[in-house]
């Protein structure tokens, strides 16, 4: 089977970026990793020579291109059946992601993903919390349901949709509830997360509006 590529951006800010990268990494699944820097307002011109969209993440496998974050999440998980992305909960785990895609702008607006950030609590805007209050319902009821340590037992699919909102509610000192804080430690001991943190500290670039 052809290797697939996967084109990121800045892993210190790119949430769209982390969710796939999250996903095939921490579930072994062999790709070519090209990160595109987000460092031109007006857009990178290497990425829009790559991303129909201009956008990234972006994933090439042979003459296929599938742009968005689930969408590439979801083709991965028929390319690699046995790597488990999404388990028999499938259509839960379809909808918790889908959720997490299309709503919570509020939280996403305020709280830019910012590995580098010092953690310290920010003035928030109206429905930031509501945001957080149905995500900690997603992530508790998931969790019961499963028994843990991942939201569906092992890592799949919804983990890696929600990665970014872990160092979200991290960096800006969001939660406060202990199940909360459990799945969140959880997450960044995985493998894969810790292999993103380290290559995003150490990245040269700063994007000014995503440093909150």
């Amino acid at each position: 089977m052809d290797r697939p590529t996967l084109y990121i951006a800045n892993k210190n800010y790119s949430s769209w970026s982390f969710r796939p990268w999250m996903a095939l990494t921490g579930l072994g699944i062999d790709f070519e990793e090209v990160l595109i820097p987000f460092d031109d307002a007006a857009g990178n011109p290497n990425i829009k020579a790559v991303s129909p969209t201009g956008r990234v993440p972006l994933l090439q496998h042979g003459a296929l291109k599938i742009w968005e974050s689930l969408a590439i999440i979801e083709y991965a998980a028929e390319l690699y059946p046995d790597a488990g992305l999404l388990r028999a909960e499938r259509a839960l785990a379809r909808s918790v992601s889908m959720e997490m895609l299309s709503s919570f702008r509020a939280l996403r607006s305020a709280c830019p993903m910012n590995i580098r950030r010092p953690k310290a609590r920010i003035a928030l805007p109206d429905g930031v919390d509501t945001d957080i209050s149905r995500i900690e319902t997603i992530w508790r009821d998931l969790l019961q349901q499963s028994g843990g340590p991942f939201l569906f037992g092992a890592f799949g699919a919804a983990d890696a949709m929600f990665a970014p909102v872990v160092n979200r509610f991290e960096i800006y000192d969001l939660v406060d509830r202990s199940d909360t804080l459990a799945y969140m430690q959880t997450m960044k001991a995985h493998p894969a997360w810790r292999k993103w943190e380290e290559a995003a500290r150490v990245e040269p670039w700063v994007v000014p509006e995503d440093e909150v």
